[in-house]
């Protein structure tokens, strides 16, 4: 489950999937749709009215997050997804891939806050950081020995 565009990293992540034999919901915006950069070939494409009803759908759909390199919005939603987590809005497990220390500086800035008392101690613990994908999935589904 995505945001259901056929561009960038997610549109290629959602076509490896796809071919392997697994399914994919998309969420997206109408205003995106009319962009024509929604991935047609999906399982699944839900189309709604705003980037805020695609963040509450995808929050509903998940079982869990996973920041994978990206831009601002990236950041937005991780951010956002860690909030309601801290607020407890929800109780999902959610991480970020450092892939070849993409995050590293991010990761550096996070334990300075919260070295400096802005980040409780348990919130940061929440956010899982891993540079292998297996590992990653394996700490938020809880099978790996933290």
């Amino acid at each position: 489950m995505y945001g259901g565009a056929s561009v960038g990293l997610m549109g290629v992540l959602a076509d490896s999937a796809l071919d392997a034999g697994g399914q994919v919901i998309g969420v997206i915006p109408g205003a995106l749709v009319d962009r024509e950069i929604a991935h047609r070939g999906l399982t699944e494409l839900r189309v709604v009215a705003t980037m805020h009803e695609r963040k509450a759908t995808m929050a509903g759909l998940a079982d869990a997050f996973v920041a994978l390199p990206g831009g601002i919005g990236t950041l937005e939603e991780l951010f956002e997804v860690w909030t309601w987590g801290q607020l407890g809005l929800h109780t999902k497990p959610y991480g970020v891939l450092n892939v070849d220390g993409y995050y590293g500086q991010l990761v550096q800035f996070l334990d300075h806050a919260r070295d400096q008392g802005f980040i409780r101690r348990v919130q940061r613990d929440h956010l899982v950081v891993e540079a292998d994908a297996g590992s990653l999935l394996d700490k938020l589904t809880g099978t790996a020995a933290w």
